[in-house]
């Protein structure tokens, strides 16, 4: 069995495949102030409530973009499963050409994405991430991964109006039964769910005359299913793609 590891800054995924097929995956907090035992301990939790044995996993990959967690999850891969875990990193092998001024600069997420797309959607495509930040990859006909755009991701923006204003609460980003708030909670909700949704829409009508007609938009993270489903633009919800993917690039490194 292989275990993949998405290591975002607000939340870590955690998911285990058997050949091709996702047996069972987690969401978790990222905590960068916790330890190799803290993340090994909760790791064998994990697996004991899921009925599941440590010793069946024989391959790790990870993903991170939390580089001081990148020591911490390998220390906890080697000691707690008895194995070296591959990184996504520069020199991994992705299937993928990276037409970026720097490569090495794109996120481990961003590129396990577009394999992921690509495999399993064809090109030209574009992921729309929604994570801390929100992110929108392009991938060719081709299946090179082209750019894309980064935006502060929904969560950011609730926030920032909570800090930086004296009178207004922290809400429940989630969709309002109507547009027009007749509260102030549900004035705000409405002004992050619809004014998010075209943020989406309005970055996609211009990305996808770049691409061409046919390109394909998919959605992914922890806000795709209720920011997607909103969305003129966005034709795919897939929740597991980023795990999808580190199994794609596994697949190509293993050995």
């Amino acid at each position: 069995m292989l275990l993949v590891i998405d290591i975002g800054n607000t939340n870590t995924v955690l998911g285990v495949f058997d050949g091709s097929r996702l047996v069972v995956d987690w969401r978790l907090e990222t905590k960068q102030r916790q330890t190799a035992d803290e993340y090994g301990i909760l790791a064998r939790n994990l697996f004991a409530l899921a009925g599941m044995e440590v010793s069946r996993i024989q391959h790790i990959v990870i993903a991170s973009v939390v580089p001081p967690l990148n020591s911490v999850l390998e220390q906890m891969a080697l000691k707690y499963f008895k194995l070296k875990p591959l990184f996504v990193e520069p020199g991994v092998k992705t299937g993928m050409p990276v037409l970026y001024d720097s490569p090495a600069d794109v996120g481990a997420d961003r590129i396990v994405n577009a394999v992921a797309a690509y495999e399993k959607y064809g090109g030209p495509a574009i992921v729309v991430d929604f994570g801390t930040a929100t992110t929108f990859d392009a991938i060719s006909a081709k299946g090179e991964y082209l750019g894309g755009v980064i935006t502060p991701g929904p969560g950011i923006s609730a926030e920032a109006l909570f800090t930086r204003t004296a009178r207004l609460p922290r809400v429940e980003i989630k969709a309002p039964a109507k547009v027009i708030g007749t509260s102030t909670v549900g004035s705000i909700q409405s002004g992050l769910y619809y004014g998010y949704i075209g943020l989406i829409d309005g970055i996609l009508e211009r990305m996808i005359p770049e691409l061409g007609p046919k390109t394909k938009v998919v959605a992914t993270g922890g806000y795709a299913s209720l920011i997607g489903t909103g969305s003129s633009r966005i034709q795919e919800i897939d929740p597991n793609l980023t795990l999808e993917g580190l199994r794609l690039i596994y697949e190509r490194n293993k050995g």
